[in-house]
């Protein structure tokens, strides 16, 4: 698949938007570190709904006629994609309404609900997000319980980190935060490293012969039908060179895990903000090394009908 970097800033960026507002409830509920003064709450959330924000909006940029997005909301009774888009507007309101709440400081079991809602629709957001890609048959390295695994636990993961630099910042106890960091990190970098096990064993793939549904002899295809590219061979047609993909696993992997793992260690023992902050950065960097690669290295069967052997 091409790689559109409108996609891959908003997977990125609205999933960890949505994972810090729901850690940042979750924090305020449990009290975690002795609690975040009450402004870092209030301006952290506000700063993950303005990630989920900026997010959705870049992902109209790839559409040809961005002002017809609106018809993504009209079928969420089948598609993945209108289901993302009513319930990540669903989840502002409630959103906003629990961090009034806690600016005004009105109503705890009033502002405890719309914080509640907000947090469940934050992930059923994310999780929708994962299963527009899951649910194609038509594209293997997708097609697993893995995507909606993996796009949870990395939101959450990046979300955390930048909560756990907003905790440095606020001055209390780390730890609770830098604990809840790590367990997230290996949480995320099992589901990743299980992913890529998986795609390397996928196998052979689809042929045309199984394509078409012809089994009493090799099937070939004798004309694709131009000479030139199209918008399927651009789209569906692009191929990651092996070497590319297996350097960008280990770029992936070590970017967003191993250096923030060092960096989160020593940040922990200097009490360094500066290291936290190098550790985000890193994380985001991975990130979106990963997710180039999560659409670069997919291959749609449309391929086998434009002269591709396998998929």
């Amino acid at each position: 698949m091409h790689p559109a970097f409108s996609v891959i800033f908003f997977t990125v960026l609205s999933g960890a938007g949505f994972g810090l507002f729901a850690l940042i409830y979750l924090a305020d509920l449990f009290k975690l570190g002795g609690g975040l003064p009450g402004a870092y709450v209030f301006w952290t959330g506000v700063l993950a709904i303005v990630m989920v924000g900026v997010g959705l909006l870049s992902s109209t940029f790839h559409l040809a006629n961005p002002k017809n997005a609106w018809r993504a909301f009209t079928r969420w009774r089948t598609s993945w994609l209108s289901r993302e888009g009513v319930l990540s507007v669903a989840f502002y309101p409630f959103a906003l309404a629990y961090l009034a709440l806690y600016w005004l400081e009105l109503w705890p079991a009033a502002r405890h609900f719309a914080g509640a809602i907000a947090t469940l629709l934050a992930w059923l957001t994310i999780f929708s997000t994962a299963m527009i890609y899951a649910s194609l048959k038509t594209i293997r390295h997708w097609n697993t319980p893995l995507v909606p695994a993996a796009y949870l636990s990395l939101g959450h993961f990046s979300g955390g980190m930048i909560l756990l630099v907003v905790a440095m910042m606020a001055g209390v106890q780390a730890l609770p935060f830098v604990l809840l960091s790590l367990f997230q990190l290996f949480v995320a970098a099992f589901v990743k490293a299980i992913y890529y096990y998986w795609i390397g064993r996928l196998g052979a793939g689809s042929t045309i012969n199984t394509a078409t549904g012809f089994t009493r002899a090799q099937v070939k295809l004798l004309d694709a039908g131009h000479t030139h590219g199209t918008f399927l061979t651009q789209e569906f047609g692009y191929i990651v060179p092996k070497l590319t993909a297996v350097s960008l696993r280990l770029i992936s992997m070590l970017l967003a895990f191993a250096v923030p793992l060092v960096l989160l260690y020593f940040a922990l023992e200097y009490h360094s903000l500066a290291l936290g902050i190098a550790a985000l950065v890193s994380v985001f960097a991975g990130l979106v090394a990963e997710r180039w690669l999560f659409f670069a290295e997919a291959r749609h069967v449309v391929n086998l009908y434009h002269g591709a052997q396998r998929c």
